[in-house]
């Protein structure tokens, strides 16, 4: 006979939803939110210097594209990566930063660092969904 798993009930939308949304618009943002000036910052720096760092090394932002399958995944996973970088990648997008994917080592590195960046920010935005729903001190 299998074991019932005790599963704690969702917090309310009004607890978490403005953490997250902050969080993803400000990297640091829902830290700051819920009183974690540290945190925030070393957040708020850590996606903002790699993002950049990816943009000093002129690296590409990736667009969704249809193709192979390997080709939407590249590209999707990317674009999402991208995404989850917030207002960095909204400024920069709107700034009309746009780099061609060119052939090299320092613009490869240049597209994961930028890549990287959104994904240390989803990482941060689920930290402070936890914090939020007090899955976490």
């Amino acid at each position: 006979m299998a074991e019932k798993v005790k599963k704690d009930p969702m917090p309310p939308l009004s607890v978490w939803a403005p953490v997250v949304a902050l969080g993803w618009f400000i990297p640091g943002g829902g830290h700051f939110l819920l009183k974690r000036s540290g945190r925030a910052a070393l957040v708020l720096f850590s996606v903002a210097s790699m993002f950049l760092f990816g943009l000093m090394m002129r690296g590409a932002m990736f667009q969704p594209q249809s193709g192979d399958l390997l080709t939407i995944l590249i590209n999707y996973g990317g674009y999402a990566g991208n995404l989850c970088s917030g207002v960095l990648y909204l400024l920069a997008t709107w700034l009309g930063y746009s780099q061609p994917d060119v052939a090299g080592h320092v613009h490869d590195y240049g597209s994961k660092f930028l890549v990287t960046a959104g994904l240390l920010n989803l990482l941060a935005i689920v930290d402070a969904y936890e914090i939020a729903a007090k899955r976490k001190s």
